[in-house]
């Protein structure tokens, strides 16, 4: 037994389940003369339940997380490039593919809003960054990933060398469509930069509003257990008072 057998364990559990289970692990190491293995063991930390959606999408749906992770891959190939074309093209497979894999990570558990908000999160940081994208494969987070901006600025392309000059007639055709040429990469450039400008601003018009809104969802969601926790201790007087009235009235009626 080693801790990344006994990792994979724990992070395919639920996260009501993980503390015992994880107790459990280091206990049987110990026992059986791991001392260091079993301290490994009790420092692996228990998953928030985003978290834990992910992991159990990276272990149950393996080839839609690849779609996805694929998606991202070609979309930042496309961005360095400065291919507006294929950006817009990937951009909505992008969204169709994160919607449908953010539904599969839902699936089958007790999910609520905002731990849904940041599965999203987390699936946006596979997309674009290949590290965040390694940790999800890798099925065990213990919580949600996010990132800021959309990928790195574009690699400066060096221009080709000048050849010198020729004489004659020959030399200045040549020239003259070497200019073009230069002229219309220049173009196209400026047009991939335009392009690309537009992206990130209506990327991070987006993202603000993905904040803004996932930001609300929490502050709704502790107010609904505040307001839950309340209504238990009311429930609980309202058993109380029940009891002491049937009592009054038992004594009442003798």
């Amino acid at each position: 037994m080693d801790l990344d057998e006994v990792a994979d364990r724990l992070y395919a559990l639920p996260p009501s389940e993980f503390t015992a289970a994880r107790a459990a692990e280091a206990r049987a190491a110990k026992e059986a003369g791991d001392v260091r293995l079993s301290r490994e063991i009790a420092k692996l930390r228990k998953p928030t339940v985003s978290a834990w959606a992910v992991n159990r999408l990276a272990r149950e749906h393996p080839a839609d997380l690849a779609e996805l992770i694929d998606v991202g891959r070609r979309l930042r190939a496309a961005w360095e490039e400065q291919d507006a074309a294929r950006l817009a093209e990937l951009a909505q497979l992008r969204g169709e593919v994160t919607a449908r894999v953010g539904r599969l990570a839902r699936r089958g558990g007790d999910v609520s809003p905002a731990a849904g908000t940041e599965v999203d999160q987390t699936l946006d940081a596979a997309v674009v960054d290949a590290e965040a994208a390694a940790e999800v494969r890798r099925g065990r987070l213990v919580k949600p990933l996010h990132y800021s901006g959309f990928a790195p600025a574009p690699v400066p392309r060096e221009r080709p060398a000048r050849k010198p000059r020729e004489s004659g007639a020959a030399g200045g055709g040549e020239d003259e469509a070497r200019r073009r040429e230069e002229d219309r990469k220049a173009k196209a450039r400026a047009e991939a930069e335009a392009a690309h400008r537009e992206w990130l601003e209506a990327l991070e018009a987006a993202q603000r509003e993905h904040d803004e809104r996932a930001e609300k969802v929490a502050r709704l969601e502790r107010k609904l257990d505040k307001a839950r926790g309340k209504l238990a201790e009311v429930a609980q007087r309202l058993d109380v008072a029940r009891r002491e009235e049937r009592q009054a009235r038992r004594r009442l009626d003798r």
